[in-house]
């Protein structure tokens, strides 16, 4: 059997992993929603875009409620914490992705002009929100939260929502949301062609400087400017009781960019994400199915680069909190019993595969280019 500390460990890995298997599945459908209005013009190119991630859009957002589930029965303290505290940051993504399935549905339902105008302004600002919130959300990570346990270890939460939208949280909401922009617009580069394909690279050619401009700016605002970030001190032990206030910890420069010196090989997270939006970027200039499969294939590298590079950086700390810096959850002490994270790796290790295999067969089957032809075809079959 695994011991406690590997077990913990490995539950911080998942738990990315499931954060990165969202952002590149989700992602390109969020991004290609968020680009609706833009890309395509006329209600048959709107059409062409929408099936081109109708077939998918639903089963990649199990990838978002696995992950919250995950984060409930691994991190207990920290889903406590964060969806009380973070309430209506949440509610505004839930009531936005509310929005999808009902706009995919009855989109297309009438002919009326403004009533298929309306549904697609809906089903792009049900894109942009979820998008733009998450990038927020991981920025006031950087920034801590601000909460605190008491000595009954129950937390309380002295923010606002209004507080989230720091000049830092947008940055990193506007990293968030051209990062996945630029996924979408990849991703209808791949799957459609002539005009929309055309608009689809210049998008994504535009997205991939300003996330360049945005991540590059973002760490430099990390390494430079006045964020502080954590630092256990002393009182730690992995092998005793989980007791978030057992640690001391202190604040300071260079805090978060402190990982990338101890750990060397964590500064290839940065680098994948610079090198994967530079490809995007060529690719997304050229033509051809080739060139946008790599444009693909960089938008993709970007993502996990740069979920990689908030990781890294956060190590060991998974919710830090800005008023009462001992209160930091980590994720040494934020977890939940030995047993469970066993059985949990167990389920995980026969369910996740599984998963994997239907996707990707899910994938194959309805593989193909969307085009206007296709569309006009299939009048009554596709939304």
């Amino acid at each position: 059997m695994l011991d406690y500390e590997n077990l913990k460990l490995i539950w911080w890995v998942l738990v990315g992993v499931l954060l990165i298997g969202f952002a590149l599945t989700d992602g390109f459908d969020l991004g290609a929603a968020a680009l609706l209005t833009f890309v395509a013009r006329s209600d048959l190119e709107r059409r062409v875009v929408i099936n081109s991630i109708a077939p998918h859009w639903d089963g990649n957002q199990v990838w978002l409620i696995t992950a919250g589930g995950a984060l409930f029965a691994a991190w207990p303290l920290v889903y406590s914490a964060a969806f009380s505290g973070l309430y209506w940051a949440l509610l505004l993504v839930l009531f936005a992705l509310f929005v999808r399935p009902v706009g995919f549905d009855y989109r297309s339902k009438l002919i009326d002009p403004r009533w298929r105008q309306s549904w697609d302004w809906a089903l792009c600002i049900g894109a942009l929100v979820p998008a733009l919130v998450f990038g927020v959300a991981f920025g006031n990570l950087l920034l801590g939260l601000p909460f605190q346990f008491d000595d009954s270890l129950r937390s309380s939460y002295h923010g606002s929502f209004w507080q989230l939208l720091s000049p830092f949280g947008l940055l990193a909401g506007l990293v968030s949301l051209s990062l996945l922009g630029l996924h979408g617009a990849t991703w209808l580069g791949l799957r459609t062609e002539g005009v929309i394909a055309v608009r689809a690279r210049r998008a994504a050619l535009a997205l991939a400087v300003v996330f360049l401009l945005a991540f590059v700016g973002a760490g430099v605002w990390l390494d430079l400017g006045p964020i502080q970030g954590l630092v256990i001190a002393s009182g730690f032990d992995p092998n005793k009781a989980l007791n978030p206030l057992a640690k001391v910890v202190r604040s300071g420069n260079p805090g978060w960019m402190g990982n990338y010196v101890r750990y060397p090989l964590t500064a290839i997270a940065p680098v994948l994400g610079v090198l994967g939006g530079l490809l995007a970027a060529l690719a997304a200039g050229g033509r051809g199915g080739k060139k946008s499969a790599v444009a693909f294939l960089g938008s993709s590298l970007a993502i996990v680069g740069t979920l990689c590079t908030a990781g890294f950086a956060l190590f060991p700390f998974v919710m830090p909190s800005s008023l009462d810096p001992a209160s930091s959850l980590t994720l040494w002490d934020a977890v939940s019993s030995q047993r469970t994270l066993t059985i949990m790796l167990v389920a995980a290790s026969v369910f996740v595969p599984l998963i994997l295999c239907y996707t990707l067969w899910c994938y194959v089957k309805m593989w193909g280019k969307v085009t206007t032809t296709h569309i006009d075809n299939n009048p009554h079959g596709l939304y």
